[in-house]
């Protein structure tokens, strides 16, 4: 009798943004064959605007590639176990200061041409509906997970839907931005290539305060779902929302004018809004930092108060969506694993993660882990002394009666011993090296061990 070959079990992926193709990856990776869903463009969202995988929505910054930070760190552990998401951020890179900044439309495309040629991932272009109880499931299926399937998430995890509402930042042409008062310069002249990345918009006290009281005036959009209080994220909040809490609050946030020279007066503007460069052509800029959910005329309006920006046209204005995300501590393992489901794992914003390179960094965990549990092998749990580490114990070890969505942070990471702490308490610097440090160690460790 000839024996016939174990079939290869076939893992599958809900939502086709940065957790879901990076998982997607990692499987193949592992030799196992993945099929990846995603519902658009048969299903819209609220956010996205085009039907392409892994678009970036709320910006294209997938933040700071300065040393001994931690996001530098998470993007070097990454790195460093091959993602696909990273490569291909690094390939399709525009000037952005101390930031890893891409060309969104030329990031999703490479992406979706890479999962798109590999023999073992196949794309279904179909909304899941539910999860079904056999197989092996990975559910990224992101911020703005369908109704439907939200609904499903809810009755078998047995939690309520958790949420906070999030932002998108408006988008200018950049032929109809004035370079007679808008200057290039990155702040304190720290830039990557020695270049003048971002373009500057200057403030006196008299136009700021022209603006603001503006801003407070504008008129909402109301949410797309009621709410007695929107629930935002601390880290992205609406500008209208930092505005009310104090006249100089933006002056000391998106707006601060720290490490910028006008060059028509040789001093340090009042106050300043930066404009970074959305594609290779620098043909747009976002507005850094000025997510907002006010009235599309109301932005146009109050947008054209900014200096530099009297007569721009703009390509996207800002918008508001509702995030949702499962209560991650009471539901899942240090490897994304649902607890009472072996075979299900979650990834990305859904999880409870906030940031671009934090979802790819959990799709990255949960397909490798994925493909552990196809193969019959062990899970490993990453060091945690490590940023992937550290955020997944994070995500699985946090306070389940107050989880908020988080970024990579040096609070997330494991604390230095008290010695060493004791002898680098006056230099923060250096203490930030040694957690850097003492991570890529564990890290060397790890793949001596494991790979």
């Amino acid at each position: 009798m000839t024996l016939q070959p174990r079939l290869k079990p076939r893992i599958r992926i809900a939502g086709g943004g940065l957790a879901g193709c990076e998982a997607a990856w990692q499987v193949a990776r592992a030799g196992l064959p993945a099929t990846l869903y995603e519902m658009r463009p048969l299903r819209a969202t609220e956010a996205h605007q085009t039907d392409r995988l892994a678009e970036l929505v709320c910006s294209n910054s997938l933040k700071s590639e300065s040393e001994n930070t931690a996001p530098w760190l998470l993007k070097r552990e990454l790195r460093r176990l091959h993602s696909l998401l990273l490569r291909c951020a690094d390939q399709t890179r525009v000037p952005g200061g101390h930031a890893l900044t891409v060309d969104r439309e030329l990031f999703a495309e490479s992406i979706q041409a890479a999962l798109a040629s590999d023999p073992l991932i196949e794309i279904r272009r179909e909304e899941v509906l539910c999860i079904p109880p056999e197989g092996i499931w990975i559910v990224a299926s992101g911020p703005l997970t369908s109704g439907p399937l939200a609904d499903d998430i809810a009755r078998f995890t047995g939690s309520n839907r958790l949420y906070f509402y999030d932002s998108i930042s408006p988008i200018v042409d950049a032929h109809t931005v004035d370079t007679s008062i808008a200057f290039r310069a990155s702040r304190y002249g720290k830039s990557l290539d020695a270049s003048d990345d971002y373009l500057n918009c200057p403030f006196d006290k008299e136009q700021y305060e022209r603006f603001l009281d503006a801003l407070l005036e504008a008129q909402p959009v109301p949410a797309h779902i009621p709410e007695d209080k929107p629930c935002y994220f601390e880290a992205c909040l609406p500008i209208e929302e930092l505005a009310r809490r104090g006249r100089d609050t933006l002056r000391f946030g998106p707006m601060k004018p720290m490490g910028l020279t006008d060059p028509r007066t040789g001093r340090r503007p009042y106050a300043v809004v930066q404009l970074r460069q959305e594609n290779l052509r620098a043909d747009s800029y976002n507005l850094v930092g000025f997510q907002n959910h006010m009235r599309f005329p109301e932005q146009q309006r109050i947008f054209r108060l900014i200096p530099g920006l009297e007569n721009s046209e703009f390509l996207r204005y800002g918008q508001i969506h509702r995030n949702t995300y499962i209560n991650a501590p009471a539901l899942l393992t240090p490897h994304l694993q649902l607890r009472e489901r072996t075979a299900l794992f979650f990834a990305g914003q859904i999880c409870g993660v906030e940031g671009y390179v934090e979802s790819i960094a959990t799709g990255l965990i949960a397909g490798r882990n994925a493909a552990a549990v196809a193969w019959g092998e062990p899970l490993r749990a990453l060091p945690r002394e490590t940023a992937l580490g550290s955020l997944c114990h994070y995500v699985s070890a946090a306070d389940p009666r107050d989880y908020q969505p988080a970024n990579i942070t040096f609070d997330l990471l494991q604390q230095l011993d008290e010695e060493t702490r004791h002898r680098l308490r006056r230099d923060k610097q250096a203490r930030h090296a040694e957690v850097c440090r003492r991570a890529m160690a564990a890290m060397d460790e790890y793949l001596l061990v494991h790979v």
